[in-house]
């Protein structure tokens, strides 16, 4: 039991580590583009990126994993010309954790770069700096606050998520069983003592994050 206890913690922490680690390499570019772009259809792309925000995470999570299917097109390609199935693997997981938790990445990034003056980018263009130099030397550490924010919501949001890993992995010990899902399944078993356990760390992990943002906050402001 403890050593299924300890798979479920290290799963859950390496989901919710690589999750964050990704989306912060591919959200700040978009959220750059974002900020920053004055295209015709990006009130699209906005409602796009935000939309798992507002839907169910089962709902999402069906769509995944019809994706996967070798039924469809996704899933076919990648088990005819990769031999991978995603569906019911940590792998699959990941995407659609990824896929679940980008708005919690993007909108606090965007909005940093969205709320910092004009003139900052201008003074740094006009003394020949690149958009990318202007992007990590000038623009990035002005927005440490809303990057360290970006950074705990994600991580936070994947911690607790429940829905979409059900949906798309199952509850397969020390594949893509985390900790919100052993958590349900002690509760239907009527094993009060070990769910507390999940619940206690998944509180004070919850906890110290919202802490951390809410200190950051007010240094910033």
């Amino acid at each position: 039991m403890e050593n299924e206890f300890i798979s479920t913690l290290l799963t859950t922490g390496k989901l919710a580590s690589l999750t964050t680690i990704i989306l912060l390499v591919t959200g700040l570019p978009i959220a750059y583009f974002l900020a920053f772009s004055r295209f015709r259809l990006k009130a699209v792309a906005e409602a796009l990126i935000s939309m798992p925000m507002v839907l169910p995470p089962t709902v999402l999570g069906f769509y995944i994993l019809v994706a996967y299917s070798p039924q469809h097109a996704f899933g076919k390609t990648l088990e005819e010309w990769f031999d991978v199935r995603l569906a019911f693997s940590f792998t699959g997981i990941l995407i659609a954790s990824i896929l679940c938790s980008l708005p919690y990445m993007i909108q606090p990034l965007q909005n940093g770069l969205s709320a910092l003056p004009v003139s900052l980018r201008e003074a740094s263009y006009t003394m020949g700096k690149s958009a990318t130099t202007t992007f990590f030397k000038v623009l990035l550490p002005n927005i440490r606050g809303s990057v360290i924010t970006a950074v705990a919501m994600t991580f936070a949001h994947c911690i607790g998520e429940f829905g979409i890993v059900l949906m798309v992995g199952g509850n397969m010990p020390g594949e893509t069983r985390v900790a919100s899902i052993a958590l349900y399944d002690e509760v239907q078993a009527l094993n009060y003592s070990a769910a507390n356990q999940y619940a206690l760390i998944l509180f004070l992990i919850s906890f110290v994050i919202l802490t951390v943002i809410y200190s950051i906050n007010k240094k910033t402001n």
